[in-house]
């Protein structure tokens, strides 16, 4: 072989190496078609990503490729996000409790056993509930503003927390502003080190999902159900001091809705936990994937890599 056909072989071969594919499927669980995106080898050890508001699994679309060399990636939409389903709040709670429900039922669907968690924002809330459920499923969290502890609901949360405490149709209206297109750009770009990093394309594909007829009763819906994460504190923290799960902090440290506040408690549980605070805001992959990549796939190759490998997961 000469070296131009060499050369281009040995590109060829990099190419599939150092791009892996991102496949967008759907699955139907409890009547539901949920989205997921999904990479990497069937038999390598899991990570399941899990979103924030306002977003979908639309916000790993950089991290998947970058890590499903050599895991398996999962990246689910929650019910009225992303390419998921948007049923009617009539006929479907929205709540966490049932969002981690269709999540473990799209696990177990896809043969899942035993999964690494990337738990951000609301993801967080319903990977404690998956955590709590199945503790000896997790092998490890990375955790990216996704909070745990009553320290970590600061000044953003003040309205809401009015409207916990009094259910009032005047306190939910006040939380709207919430929802429009302002506050949607300033989640993506308040607190950030650098704005050119940042896509427009987010708040421009964000904003048009919420905007869906019907979408706002469900963000204030789930805006009230969060009052149901905070007594699940002291059982979290529990299971955190019980089973000691291996945990990578990689924190925006400039988040307005979730500030450092959140990040230092998990010390007092897992004295071994690994935490980085970033010069960014509260979409850290936008801003801080070069320095977040290569510390997650340090974390999950000491700590997740030696999990058994399970051949039954999806292609």
């Amino acid at each position: 072989m000469n070296n131009a056909a060499s050369n281009a072989k040995s590109a060829l071969s990099l190419s599939k190496s150092a791009f892996p594919v991102t496949y967008h499927r759907t699955a139907e669980i409890e009547g539901l078609k949920i989205f997921y995106r999904e990479a990497g080898p069937a038999d390598a050890p899991v990570v399941l990503l899990l979103h924030g508001f306002p977003t979908s699994s639309h916000m790993f679309r950089h991290l998947i490729p970058a890590l499903a060399d050599r895991y398996h990636v999962i990246a689910p939409d929650y019910p009225g996000y992303g390419q998921s389903d948007m049923p009617d709040r009539a006929e479907f709670a929205y709540t966490f409790d049932r969002f981690s429900e269709l999540v473990d039922g799209l696990l177990d669907q896809l043969g899942v056993r035993r999964y690494a968690m990337y738990v951000m924002d609301y993801g967080a809330p319903v990977g404690w509930r998956l955590a709590l459920k199945h503790p000896d499923r997790v092998t490890g969290f990375i955790v990216q503003n996704g909070n745990a502890y009553d320290e970590g609901l600061k000044a953003f949360w003040d309205p809401i927390k009015t409207y916990w405490a009094d259910g009032s149709d005047a306190s939910r209206k006040a939380l709207l502003s919430l929802l429009t297109l302002e506050t949607t750009i300033f989640q993506y770009t308040d607190g950030m080190s650098d704005r050119t990093r940042i896509s427009p394309d987010n708040w421009v594909h964000d904003q048009a999902l919420l905007d869906r007829p019907g979408n706002n009763d469900i963000q204030l819906d789930l805006f009230y159900d969060y009052r149901t994460n905070l007594p699940l504190y002291p059982r979290l923290q529990a299971y955190f001091r019980e089973f000691k799960p291996p945990m990578l902090i990689v924190w925006g440290k400039n988040d307005f809705i979730f500030p450092a506040d959140g990040a230092y408690p998990y010390k007092n549980d897992l004295p071994d936990v690994e935490t980085h605070l970033l010069d960014t805001g509260h979409f850290a992959l936008e801003d801080k994937a070069d320095e977040m990549v290569p510390l997650i796939r340090d974390f999950l190759a000491r700590n997740v890599d030696s999990e058994p490998r399970s051949s039954d997961a999806a292609p």
